[in-house]
């Protein structure tokens, strides 16, 4: 059984087979879709699917780094509000800064971020963070509240280096690394990465759907029932079974957001 713990279903890639893609995933194993948000208008769609799918889909809300409009300030009063009464979000997402293609946002980009982090930290959420070509200007941002305990998230689709491994890990101990598809690319690095400074019990799955598919499914469109192949590159980058991938990957996910919670499971 597996959590992915980023997939944005809720996308027209997704409009036509949208009941299929959620049958294969829980016929692979999944017992959770978590589903990051880019701004006002993919948090109504990823709400309004989770809600068909109750116990199994879980929305989370942000304003993403390259989805910054000219009144981003009202955007974010309007999402904030939606926080301060009874909600179904189960973290704070995809938030982050992204320098990639464009740097010319720089100032506005954290303060939208900053702004969400201290979301996270007033509503108890845990963050679902991006981070593109900006490895510095992240930590540099989350440096004032790393020693808030309520600090939590996930660093999304982690491709980094050891050193940015080791620094992410150790200044933020209530952070896991997201790991997807990438993992299973040939020429990939990260397997090594992970092998040498990366403990398992600091991982959790994802497939960032549809988006950066794993081998053999390379160049089409990825899907949740497309973890297990993760799950098999991480057994072989740990020595481990990929039941002991599972079984730890879905605790971090399920203690993280607080799944048991939404869920009223014991």
């Amino acid at each position: 059984m597996f959590v992915d713990t980023h997939a944005h279903i809720y996308s027209e890639e997704f409009a036509e087979d949208i009941e299929d893609v959620i049958a294969r995933a829980k016929n692979a194993g999944a017992v959770g879709v978590l589903l990051p948000v880019t701004d006002e208008a993919s948090d109504s769609a990823a709400v309004a699917l989770c809600q068909h799918h109750a116990d199994f889909l879980y929305p989370m809300i942000g304003l993403h780094p390259e989805d910054i409009p000219a009144d981003y300030k009202e955007v974010l009063c309007r999402m904030e509000r939606k926080l301060q009464k009874h909600h179904p979000y189960v973290a704070v997402g995809e938030v982050g800064l992204d320098f990639y293609w464009d740097t010319s946002m720089k100032k506005e980009q954290k303060d939208v971020f900053c702004t969400q982090v201290e979301w996270s930290l007033k509503y108890h959420l845990p963050l679902m963070i991006h981070s593109r070509s900006a490895h510095r200007e992240l930590v540099e941002c989350l440096l004032p509240y790393a020693k808030e305990k309520e600090l939590c998230g996930v660093f999304h689709c982690f491709t980094g280096s050891k050193d940015e491994a080791e620094e992410l890990l150790d200044m933020f101990p209530s952070f896991y690394l997201g790991i997807g598809g990438v993992v299973t690319f040939k020429k990939s690095s990260l397997p090594q990465v992970l092998a040498d400074s990366v403990p398992l019990n600091r991982i959790v799955l994802e497939t960032d759907s549809p988006y950066m598919a794993p081998v053999p499914y390379r160049g089409k469109r990825n899907e949740p029932s497309f973890i297990p192949g993760i799950i098999s590159r991480l057994a072989d980058t740990y020595h481990v079974i990929p039941e002991e991938v599972e079984g730890i990957t879905t605790r971090n996910a399920v203690g993280l957001f607080k799944l048991k919670e939404h869920t009223g499971s014991n």
